[in-house]
């Protein structure tokens, strides 16, 4: 591998990465606006100039003037300086020439807070324009180019990283550049509007305000945001995603990198996935069914009479949807074998409405059909429900809604126990039932559509008394003699999580 030296560090990297990205495996930012490791290099900005004191080995002279870092791949002996004077100048020169026109408005900015022209400003420039207000050249502001996304034309330095994922990426082409010089402006082509499957990406990498997303404009200041590594349940694609929350909230999702799985990307119907979260029919207490209505109990109670029911039942089946976790499912198949076997039910659909794209969507609108397959649950050959059981465990899954079969057989069950996140025709069959947390609300493992297991941690607290679908669970196991799983089942997800 290449041997170059940069700020004096001296590091290997893999032959034709170029000088932004082998920087930053030193942990030295070259500041950029339109270079993105998505996308092809355009070279516009001129805001990474770095100055190259040897080219090579070969040549270890400097160059005379200044080299852009994302269109110059790295050497054996190049020596590199990003924070010279020299450079220092050109980037400040950079600052000026693209604020010139550039509105005064970030205090009603949402990019404020993650917004590059505020941050190298920080760094390089603070001087004062030259340009007074009145002379700045207007153009279109808060126009709405698609259903997901806002655009501000005088807050556009065309970096043209929209237009390069629009005809890279999704190959859809809505956006382009039209007009000269400083009257330049990102706009909609002819009869286009950007309404692709995976349009607010354009927002998460435009570096500047120009493009806002319509559903988190002026909802919150990122800084007030914490953020919670997870992964999306929208389908079995599995994408790594951020979740921004705050005091018990959750504000956006945006994709988090990882090649093996969505890159840097994520389809604009997973974004909308916390939306359920604060859905009005959220359980927050855990129920038992006496005299014909239910009665609020703490978990562990409702738990541990579940388990006394169960235990009366001459053969009992669990079913569950593919949204449940792997830590889950494990637990209930050791609940299963306490309770002397039965069937493992799987009920969720394969495919749906939705085609797979090639890309990221998938057909399978479930996280985790490949890790309830794995412990043993499976869906039944002709759908029809199974008729040798007297007691159901039902996880995840609202069964009533499958059809009169099933209606059917819960209204002759001796005994019905839900775990669910919320309201469900399948509640009214319940004897017991135990009021569950979110994924976004507790820690588990998914394993997607390839087969890859992937760790997702706590973002927020459940509302009321709902408590996480393994401590549930492992309640109900405990009362029948069984034993938890071993650290709260982050072993179950060892070298699996995601990158």
């Amino acid at each position: 591998m290449p041997k170059v030296t940069i700020d004096g560090i001296e590091l290997d990297v893999a032959p034709g990465t170029n000088l932004v990205d082998a920087a930053a495996q030193a942990d030295i930012e070259i500041p950029h606006y339109c270079y993105h490791p998505g996308l092809s290099v355009a070279g516009n900005c001129r805001m990474c100039m770095v100055d190259i004191r040897a080219l090579s080995e070969k040549q270890n002279n400097p160059l005379p003037k200044l080299q852009i870092g994302c269109n110059t791949v790295v050497q054996e002996g190049m020596v590199v300086e990003t924070k010279n004077e020299k450079v220092e100048a050109a980037r400040a020169s950079v600052l000026e020439f693209l604020l010139i026109n550039h509105p005064i408005d970030c205090p009603i900015c949402d990019q404020a807070g993650e917004c590059k022209l505020q941050e190298y400003y920080m760094d390089y420039g603070g001087y004062r324009s030259r340009f007074e207000l009145e002379e700045k050249v207007h153009k279109e502001k808060a126009t709405a180019i698609g259903e997901n996304v806002m655009l501000d034309q005088e807050r556009c330095i065309l970096c043209t990283r929209c237009v390069r994922f629009l005809d890279e990426v999704t190959g859809t082409h809505e956006l382009t550049i039209t007009e000269r010089g400083d009257h330049s402006e990102l706009s909609l082509a002819a009869g286009k509007t950007v309404d692709n499957a995976y349009a607010t990406n354009i927002v998460d990498i435009c570096p500047v305000g120009a493009l806002t997303s319509r559903r988190f404009r002026f909802q919150a200041r990122v800084w007030y945001l914490d953020t919670t590594d997870s992964v999306c349940t929208g389908c079995a694609t599995g994408c790594n995603v951020e979740v921004h929350s705050r005091r018990g909230a959750i504000y956006r999702l945006k994709p988090r990198y990882n090649a093996d799985v969505n890159g840097y990307w994520m389809c604009d119907h997973g974004r909308t996935t916390f939306e359920q979260n604060a859905a009005p029919d959220r359980l927050q207490s855990s129920l038992v069914r006496e005299s014909e209505r239910f009665l609020e109990l703490e978990a562990p109670a409702v738990a541990r009479l579940a388990a006394r029911a169960l235990e009366n039942a001459s053969r009992v089946g669990i079913v569950v949807s593919a949204g449940v976790t792997v830590e889950e499912a494990e637990l209930l198949a050791r609940i299963l074998d306490k309770l002397g076997g039965g069937p493992k039910i799987l009920v969720s659909p394969e495919t749906s409405e939705i085609a797979d794209d090639g890309k990221l969507i998938s057909t399978d609108r479930f996280p985790n059909r490949r890790g309830v397959e794995a412990v043993g649950f499976a869906k039944l050959a002709d759908d029809t429900p199974p008729a040798d059981v007297d007691a159901l465990i039902i996880v995840r899954a609202d069964v009533a809604a499958l059809g009169d079969a099933w209606k059917t057989l819960l209204e002759g069950l001796s005994t019905t126990v839900v775990l669910d996140e919320r309201v469900t025709d399948t509640l009214g069959y319940a004897d017991h039932v135990l009021a569950v947390a979110s994924h976004f609300e507790s820690a588990g493992t998914f394993v997607n559509r390839d087969g890859r297991a992937q760790r997702f941690e706590k973002a927020i607290d459940a509302p009321g008394a709902a408590v996480a679908g393994e401590t549930a669970l492992g309640d109900l196991l405990a009362a029948l003699g069984g034993a938890a799983l071993e650290s709260e089942g982050r072993g179950l997800a060892a070298g699996n999580a995601p990158a």
